[in-house]
């Protein structure tokens, strides 16, 4: 048993009975009022606590950080509600998970206010708790090594989230909803069954590092390139692509879809006057064929195409675009414009892209 100043208080892997824990705790706390300096750290890792201490319900109304690490816990009582300006909880690896594991109310109480960093990997939880989901200034949320089949679209409401740490659960799907945390800087998604990265990932403009490690991964969306701040990315163990691949499945457009592309590509006018309000949204929803040598448009129907892009004069990433037709992929679809080959142009396509933009990228 150690105490480290004044404002922590180590009381780590004790040999002695939770009961033992309880009532030193208790001469503790009431050794604190009064006192000059508040406790505002308290370490509680390693000592078979099957639930949290009764002195935690009003002896450390300052505590800033509670560490209940490596120890039995089923369930967060009541107790931790008292801890009014809690900042930090570490809670990672004991048995949580099951019904009541946090305590009712938690997304009232005023650790909605002040908890900004929560681990509690290494557990039990099948799902992200619904309360969890109310703790508006959360900047850290660790997840890991429990047993997630899902990350539900409610994780948009943690906006001041940085860090989320979701590796090494049974996650399939990454919800589109995930890019509307603005401060986002690390995402850890490894070890997961993950199969595919939705594009709207492109909008964490503040995403420093994305590990996607050891998922089921073949291929990424091209709009990750729009990550500019983006400096590592870990892919490594994913069943990527192994050479180019070209998928033409093509259902012919719509005479809707050829009629909105031949005014977008002829740049036909038209005022809202003009035509009713479905068409003019319609319309608006044109996205532009990728290839260079094409101006063409898209709205519903486009082919689905994988292509290598070098980054850092080291690895190649295959990155999904779409295109407007079977045309534009075809090798002798460029044939008449140039002599060099398909693979050659792709390689110019490729040495256009900036190598700053990934400064760091980990296949192995």
């Amino acid at each position: 048993m150690e105490e480290a100043g004044e404002t922590e208080l180590n009381l780590s892997r004790l040999s002695v009975p939770p009961e033992t824990l309880e009532s030193e705790l208790e001469a503790r706390a009431e050794e604190r009022r009064g006192a000059r300096e508040a406790l505002l750290r308290l370490l509680l890792p390693h000592n078979r606590l099957a639930s949290l201490p009764r002195a935690l319900g009003g002896g450390f109304p300052h505590l800033q950080l509670l560490d209940v690490s490596g120890n039995a816990l089923t369930a967060l009582g009541p107790e931790l509600l008292a801890l009014r300006s809690l900042r930090t909880l570490l809670a990672k690896n004991n048995r949580l998970g099951g019904p009541g594991a946090l305590p009712k109310g938690l997304a009232q109480s005023p650790l909605c206010r002040s908890l900004q960093v929560l681990n509690l990997s290494g557990n039990c939880f099948q799902e992200v708790p619904a309360s969890l989901l109310g703790l508006r200034a959360l900047q850290t949320l660790c997840l890991g090594g429990n047993q997630l089949q899902s990350i539900p679209a409610e994780i948009e409401n943690l906006q001041s989230l940085e860090c989320l740490y979701l590796g090494g659960n049974f996650i399939k799907e990454i919800p589109p909803e995930l890019a509307n945390l603005p401060s986002l800087k690390y995402l850890v998604l490894c070890d997961n069954k993950i199969q595919s990265v939705p594009p709207q990932l492109s909008q964490l403009h503040s995403l420093r590092s994305l590990s996607l490690h050891n998922n089921l991964l073949t291929y990424l969306p091209r709009e990750i390139l729009n990550l500019i701040h983006l400096e590592e990315l870990s892919l490594r163990g994913n069943p990527l692509v192994v050479r180019f691949v070209r998928d033409l499945t093509y259902d012919p457009p719509t005479l809707l879809e050829l009629a909105a592309r031949t005014i977008k590509i002829r740049n036909i006018s038209y005022t809202p006057y003009d035509l009713p309000g479905n068409l003019l949204r319609y319309l608006s929803l044109a996205s532009n064929c990728p290839n260079p040598k094409c101006g063409g448009v898209y709205f519903d129907c486009c082919v689905r195409q994988i292509k290598f892009v070098d980054f850092c004069g080291k690895y190649r990433l295959p990155l999904m675009h779409y295109l407007c037709s079977p045309e534009c992929s075809s090798p002798c679809s460029s044939a008449s414009h140039s002599s060099t080959s398909q693979s050659e142009s792709d390689s110019e396509d490729e040495a256009s892209v900036a190598a700053h933009r990934m400064q760091k990228v980990l296949l192995g």
